[in-house]
């Protein structure tokens, strides 16, 4: 397992960590595999009955690794938000509930890895926010994510990053599930883990799996269109320069 990823049993509740804080959890290739590593190590865990995911201090997630995609040719970069996309996807298959536990920001792939969670637990001065139309290209994935929790109105205007979204609004919109102070969002979390531990195995993992088309609807064909897109706008000027500023960055 990479060190980017830890994992702790706390009881039946797996706690999966992002563990990058010096590059605000980002998520790279080593860490995206090593997260569907533990994703699926604690599915064929028996004693494992729920999850909960969150982020070393100071953030849930910054997103995908700039700095690592900006050294990367569009193809590549594809084939890299490819790999995220398939991550996102495959936590609403596993057979367990898996809590986000979300605290600082959660940005771009960040928040959509967040929303790719069956709760998701918001403290209430975390910043949710999806730069990339910003930066310059249309999110590469995920975004069935978010219209299954907001509908597509309101995903259209998240995702243009028009508007400033802290854990009381998320709250508001339907883009969360539960809202806890500041610091205790995973005490949170892991509560509400307990009590999804706590139900009768069988009738929780079914009713996943019930629910599990509506949410996850189309995604993977989403996610191929939406990366096509990305591949075109990562060639304007904008996602260039962008892309570039993060390169140089140590």
């Amino acid at each position: 397992m990479s060190d980017e990823i830890r994992i702790e049993m706390q009881g039946p509740v797996g706690l999966v960590s992002l563990n990058r804080p010096a590059r605000r959890n980002a998520l790279g290739a080593d860490g995206t595999a090593a997260l569907m590593t533990a994703f699926r190590q604690l599915a064929a865990d028996p004693g494992c009955r729920a999850a909960v995911l969150t982020g070393a201090p100071p953030a849930f997630c910054a997103g995908s690794d700039l700095k690592e995609l900006g050294g990367l040719d569009v193809p590549a970069m594809c084939a890299h938000e490819a790999e995220t996309a398939r991550l996102a996807r495959q936590i609403g298959m596993l057979p367990l509930p898996v809590v986000a536990a979300v605290e600082g920001y959660a940005l771009g792939g960040g928040m959509i890895l967040a929303l790719a969670c069956d709760v998701v637990v918001s403290a209430r001065g975390t910043r949710w926010d999806l730069p990339e139309v910003r930066n310059g290209w249309l999110p590469p994935w995920g975004l069935q994510a978010l219209m299954a929790r907001v509908g597509p109105v309101k995903a259209r205007l998240l995702t243009w990053g028009v508007t400033e979204v802290d854990g009381a609004a998320a709250l508001r919109m339907g883009l969360v599930d539960a809202m806890a102070e500041d610091g205790q969002a995973l005490a949170e979390a892991l509560a509400l883990a307990g009590r999804l531990a706590a139900l009768p195995e069988g009738a929780a993992r079914s009713t996943k799996r019930y629910f599990e088309p509506f949410v996850l609807g189309d995604a993977e064909r989403q996610d191929a269109e939406a990366s096509r897109v990305f591949a075109e706008d990562a060639q304007s000027a904008a996602s260039q320069a962008t892309l570039a500023k993060f390169a140089r960055k140590a």
